[in-house]
């Protein structure tokens, strides 16, 4: 039935695997300030203080009892299997999606797992946490990279593509995020004006305020593999799950 799917995910689907979230109920970023840990104003006040912030974050990633569970699992089959036009949107800059084995994969807020060149733009994986002797190479000298996140005051990645898939799609569902940040919380607005069928999976009931056709209200580990049978199988998604 669906021809052109956009799923955009955010921090819940990586909570299911054990990833914290960044902000804590004080609006705190793991005892930090966000200003001092997420902006190009704080990197550059200190380097030091930003890549400790991230690395801990990324030891964490690398964990062995850190890995994709269920939906990330569903939604590489619906990938590999569906017949129509994909994109997998993620909000979050974890590793799990790729774990998983998506390919068709954009992430909007950067990657944990790489440091960019602040000149360039050119990223790098990162194969140990980040310190000063992380240099590029595609610069002479080196530059020390940065982080390959987005932080705030950044244009998020890849913005026209998404545009596009949203205003091309027939089927988005948004998965574990809390659509309250923006540009992702206007996401449903343009797959809507489109004409497309607008899907959320969370844990939280939705407020009264959304813009979602439908609202599935669970875990996504146990919601996602069922709803992509649903559309392998092609049927419109409903709420009998």
């Amino acid at each position: 039935m669906y021809q052109r799917i956009v799923v955009l995910t955010g921090a819940g689907i990586s909570a299911e695997s054990g990833i914290k979230t960044f902000r804590d109920q004080d609006g705190l970023w793991e005892n930090h300030h966000i200003e001092d840990v997420a902006t190009p104003e704080g990197y550059a006040k200190d380097k030091a203080l930003v890549e400790g912030f991230y690395n801990e974050r990324w030891r964490q990633l690398m964990q062995a009892n850190v890995q994709p569970n269920p939906a990330h699992d569903a939604l590489t089959k619906l990938e590999r299997e569906f017949e129509g036009e994909f994109l997998l949107v993620t909000q979050n800059i974890d590793n799990l999606h790729e774990t998983a084995g998506s390919h068709k994969l954009l992430h909007m807020h950067g990657e944990l797992v790489k440091g960019r060149c602040p000149q360039s733009g050119q990223t790098f994986l990162l194969s140990e946490p980040f310190g000063p002797n992380h240099l590029c190479t595609c610069c002479i000298p080196g530059n020390r990279l940065r982080p390959h996140v987005v932080w705030f005051g950044e244009m998020p990645i890849g913005l026209d593509r998404i545009q596009f898939a949203l205003e091309e799609c027939d089927l988005f569902i948004a998965i574990g995020t809390s659509g309250t940040v923006y540009p992702a919380a206007g996401f449903v607005d343009t797959a809507n004006h489109h004409g497309a069928h607008t899907v959320e999976v969370n844990l939280a009931q939705p407020g009264r305020d959304s813009q979602f056709q439908l609202h599935l209200t669970g875990k996504a580990g146990e919601l996602m593999p069922q709803l992509v049978e649903q559309i392998l199988q092609g049927k419109r998604i409903s709420g009998e799950v």
